[in-house]
């Protein structure tokens, strides 16, 4: 089985990169509790988004793909629900 090409989510992921590093010297620079706890909730919300798009993809191919084999597909519903337990 391939795994899904996840290199769209790069950019993404290096703006995240970006806003914590943005909290980093906000926290250094002794800002307002409020205004770090806005951008820590920013952050958080475009990781979500990021998992949300890998999960989505991950569905719609490597589950998909596993339906044909009952095995693997018992194999991965398992996998999911670790992974949602988590």
């Amino acid at each position: 089985m391939d795994n899904p090409c996840h290199r769209d989510r790069i950019t993404n992921l290096k703006r995240i990169e970006g806003q914590i590093r943005g909290i980093i010297a906000m926290i250094e620079d002794k800002r307002y509790c409020v205004d770090i706890l806005d951008q820590l909730k920013a952050a958080k919300n475009s990781i979500s988004l990021v998992e949300g798009d890998i999960l989505a993809k991950h569905m719609s191919a490597c589950v998909r793909e596993s339906l044909v084999d009952l095995e693997k597909s018992d194999e991965k519903i398992d996998e999911l629900i670790q992974l949602l337990k988590r």
